[in-house]
């Protein structure tokens, strides 16, 4: 029991840096500029000093959207909570600017890193959920009365680092279009194009094999290479600005996901003793010691299953 509430605090402090890492501006920048439109053209530097608002947000406010809370556009809010819907959680949300058309478009962004590709729903109407909940949670800040023309866009961007084979080493993008079932008037694309979610979904490959973000989210997050090595690639491949807190982040989630791996193996090796010994003692012929002596188990583990408790 303290093995596996060891395993599940070490799993929490990896979740918690992997969100960090992905916090950094570097980061969001190499991202926005692979799967936001907005943002193809840009220099993944201009991105990170003239784009990204502030610092992004990583899971730790709460605001109570019913009834106005402390809910700001300048400092995104990570928890949208209502007294009908429950509370969600943003894993880091921000606002970026960027140029169009002569002016700047401000933009609501949340990523959340997801190991859990199947959870019991589709993950994509999660998604949806979240675009949809930072559409309404606008009201009040963003505007307020009839002021539906201030409504800003957003996007939520998931990072899959265990999808189905299907979805390996996908990007997919969806958003609101346009059909004509009788005429042809045309609405401004900007004023319907308001909520979109991405899939950007990883897999089973070694990093070498990739290219472009998917090459770096699976160096960084999936493949089993030094910390050094990572921060290595990070400057030299993709063009990285590594600060301290990122080279701390990487360095820990690598010994942490060591650290996990190792009580998996040996929870696997003590699983494979427990088997060995309780066909032993079914068969009826072997005294405890000899039970101990061949699984490995410890006599006193082996005397518990003797008696019918868990070792």
């Amino acid at each position: 029991m303290q093995n596996q509430d060891t395993n599940n605090e070490q799993k929490k402090l990896y979740d918690a840096t992997c969100k960090q890492v992905l916090s950094e501006k570097s980061f969001i920048a190499y991202i926005l500029q692979t799967c936001v439109d907005e943002f193809r053209g840009y220099s993944l530097r201009y991105i990170v000093r003239h784009c990204i608002q502030g610092t992004p947000d990583v899971g730790t406010i709460v605001v109570e959207a019913d009834n106005g809370g402390s809910f700001r556009i300048k400092n995104q809010q990570t928890e949208d909570k209502t007294e009908t819907e429950g509370t969600v959680f943003y894993d880091i949300r921000f606002t970026a600017i960027v140029p169009n058309n002569g002016k700047l478009i401000e933009l609501i962004i949340n990523i959340e890193a997801q190991n859990d590709f199947n959870p019991g729903y589709p993950l994509l109407k999660r998604a949806v959920y979240y675009c949809s909940r930072m559409i309404s949670s606008q009201y009040g800040s963003v505007f307020t009365k009839s002021h539906y023309e201030k409504i800003q866009k957003v996007y939520s961007i998931w990072i899959c680092t265990n999808p189905t084979q299907e979805w390996s080493y996908s990007i997919t993008r969806y958003q609101m279009q346009e059909y004509n079932l009788v005429g042809a008037s045309h609405a401004p694309q900007t004023d319907y194009d308001l909520l979109t979610p991405i899939l950007v979904c990883l897999g089973q490959k070694k990093y070498t094999e990739l290219h472009g973000l998917l090459k770096m989210l699976n160096m960084v997050f999936l493949d089993n290479i030094s910390p050094g090595e990572k921060i290595k690639t990070l400057k030299q491949e993709f063009d990285i600005e590594v600060t301290p807190q990122l080279e701390k982040g990487v360095s820990e989630m690598c010994n942490l996901s060591e650290g996990i791996e190792k009580r998996g193996e040996a929870r696997g090796e003590i699983k494979n003793m427990i088997t060995v010994a309780t066909n032993m003692i079914k068969k009826r012929k072997y005294s405890p010691e000899e039970i101990s002596e061949i699984s490995g188990l410890p006599l006193e583990k082996v005397m518990d299953l003797i008696d019918g408790k868990t070792a």
